[in-house]
């Protein structure tokens, strides 16, 4: 008896399956997911860095691909809010609702900025939790990573001390790494910058960026050529070093604003995949940076 009983823990403390798969809503996480699971997890990215992914089409391929995750990693912060419901919803996969060991989300991890006072409709796209894209300082990846890899290890208990060492090889890299990055960004400090929309914000908090406007009059609403008159008229003078836009943001408008002031339109890759220098998460830094400083050259 107490044999059968011992048999029965072990199965009950080990996986199911022999690498575990695992749906990343953002190609960020996907990438800290392959860095901490190694051969263990197989992950599929739910948008690529050339889609926005406040506005994804909760297609059936991604709805069957759900269905078979034994982990879905999320932003968070209602950033997924039109689209990743229906496909937990439509998924019929009861190990990766909220709250269940199988879902996590990034924004959960850290303390997001930028959270509102209060939110109405006419206020446009904002996130009444805080801005969610937090992966762009990476002194705010560390807490995730040690989350994830606490998550892995519980939903492959087996694999345990693999996430483990795989966890302390990744910070160790990334420490050594942020080092590097915070000299090499010593020169951007100070520097005034315009953006298409509110996702820099993390970015220029860890560069010492200062924020003097952005391209869309309210977060997701296309501006008009009056607003963007305003713009130009406001960098008479005192002109912003850039005009930042994410690889997957249109580029007309900072186009007819860079045209305008002089001021160069800098494309950042935002997310992993961004850009051919952008191909993992260190990339991702070593790429935004080498973009930022050229301006400077």
């Amino acid at each position: 008896m107490r044999k059968l009983i011992f048999i029965a823990l072990a199965l009950l403390s080990s996986p199911l399956w022999a690498t575990v798969n695992v749906l990343a809503t953002v190609p960020e996480w996907a990438s800290l997911v392959r860095e901490l699971g190694g051969e263990r997890v197989r992950v599929y990215e739910a948008t690529n860095a050339l889609q926005d992914p406040h506005h994804i089409e909760a297609r059936p391929s991604l709805i069957a691909r759900v269905r078979s995750a034994q982990l879905v990693v999320a932003v968070g912060a209602d950033l997924e809010i039109g689209w990743l419901p229906i496909l937990l919803r439509e998924s019929g996969n009861n190990l990766i609702q909220p709250g269940q060991p199988g879902y996590f989300e990034a924004a959960a991890q850290i303390r997001l900025r930028d959270v509102p006072a209060h939110v109405d409709r006419s206020m446009g796209d904002v996130h009444p939790q805080g801005d969610p894209h937090l992966h762009l300082d990476p002194r705010n990846i560390p807490a995730v990573a040690r989350a994830l890899s606490a998550r892995l290890s519980r939903l492959d208990v087996e694999g345990a001390p693999f996430y483990q060492l795989r966890l302390e090889s990744f910070l160790q890299r990334w420490s050594q790494a942020t080092q590097r990055w915070e000299v090499l960004a010593a020169p951007l400090r100070g520097r005034r910058f315009l953006q298409q929309h509110r996702s820099f914000g993390y970015l220029a908090n860890w560069l010492g960026l200062e924020n003097v406007g952005e391209l869309e009059p309210k977060p997701g609403v296309e501006p008009g050529s009056a607003y963007l008159a305003s713009l130009v008229r406001g960098q008479q003078g005192n002109p912003a070093t850039y005009i930042l836009r994410a690889a997957y943001q249109a580029d007309g408008a900072g186009r007819w604003v860079s045209e305008q002031t002089g001021i160069p339109l800098v494309t950042l890759p935002y997310t992993v995949g961004g850009s051919d220098g952008a191909q993992d998460l260190f990339g991702l830094f070593d790429d935004t940076l080498n973009r930022l400083r050229s301006v400077l050259r």
